[in-house]
């Protein structure tokens, strides 16, 4: 099977990529997670639930400007009207005369500004497929939430460079997720840094729907027992100008793709074992 990689650059003027293991308030991923990067894919080409998008290795780069709170009111669970025409929430009504405490204000973080940088790896007919989705949009792209709208600067195909070695200092111009840990063959092998400062996440690498134990391939086969399932992966994120400290006798292969004046720098390459940096 032949791979591509295809370049993208987005502008976003506002994001938030909810993280779901907060719940007092809603905190969001510094940038986009795996899943969310697939789900714009797949509605970019009208195949919400295509499984083979999740084969995809992904690298995401680029940060925001800054983050704000803001305070929202949140209504919890599935909404229905029932025969009378009221709006009911798990069977309470939600407005009207016996009001529950199903309406929730809670603090929202919120990013401001950001500028992504977003490397798509894999089967060339999926990579020709986004690239002509992207470069001829029939649709406004979102990425997070349904209002938090991008802009498309530059896509194009790029040739993965010959990679070098870094050993000791490793230095990152962008702020990128890599991965604490990957497989070879039986075993996991820990990404070798030795400056263990850098904040982790839990992030959404894939999401599937299921009937019955069968991946749901159609919005319309989607009913109330439809079970959602997500796998995660533990990341290290890294922020502007991050030097990282490597263990001792470690070594990575890193990829250096040079966009315009940009140097972004990947861990691993494609014929490696040490793809950190690809999720």
């Amino acid at each position: 099977m032949h791979e591509k990689i295809l370049f993208i650059e987005l502008f976003q003027s506002f994001a938030q990529y909810r993280n779901p293991f907060t719940f007092y308030y809603a905190q969001t991923y510094p940038l986009p997670p795996k899943s969310t990067v697939i789900g714009m894919l797949q509605n970019a080409c009208n195949d919400w639930y295509g499984a083979d998008w999740w084969d995809l290795k992904v690298s995401i780069h680029g940060g925001f400007e800054s983050f704000f709170w803001n305070y929202q009111t949140l209504i919890k669970g599935d909404t229905e009207i029932d025969e009378s025409g009221g709006l009911f929430n798990k069977k309470l009504p939600l407005y009207g005369e016996g009001v529950r405490a199903q309406r929730t204000p809670v603090y929202q973080q919120e990013l401001f500004n950001g500028h992504l940088y977003i490397f798509l790896r894999g089967n060339e007919e999926l990579i020709d497929k986004a690239k002509e989705n992207f470069q001829k949009p029939k649709k406004v792209f979102s990425l997070g939430r349904s209002e938090d709208v991008v802009f498309i600067k530059d896509v194009k195909l790029v040739e993965a460079p010959k990679p070098i070695k870094a050993e000791g200092d490793l230095k990152l111009t962008f702020p990128t997720y890599i991965l604490r840990r990957i497989k070879q063959g039986t075993q996991e092998i820990n990404f070798p840094i030795k400056n263990k400062k850098y904040p982790t996440y839990s992030i959404p690498i894939k999401i599937t729907f299921k009937n019955n134990g069968q991946t749901v391939r159609h919005k319309a086969e989607i009913t109330k027992n439809t079970e959602r399932e997500v796998e995660f992966a533990s990341v290290i994120y890294s922020g502007y100008d991050y030097s990282i400290i490597l263990d001792e006798g470690s070594s990575l292969n890193v990829e250096v793709y040079s966009i315009g004046d940009k140097k972004i720098r990947i861990i691993g390459a494609e014929s490696s074992k040490d793809q950190f940096g690809w999720l």
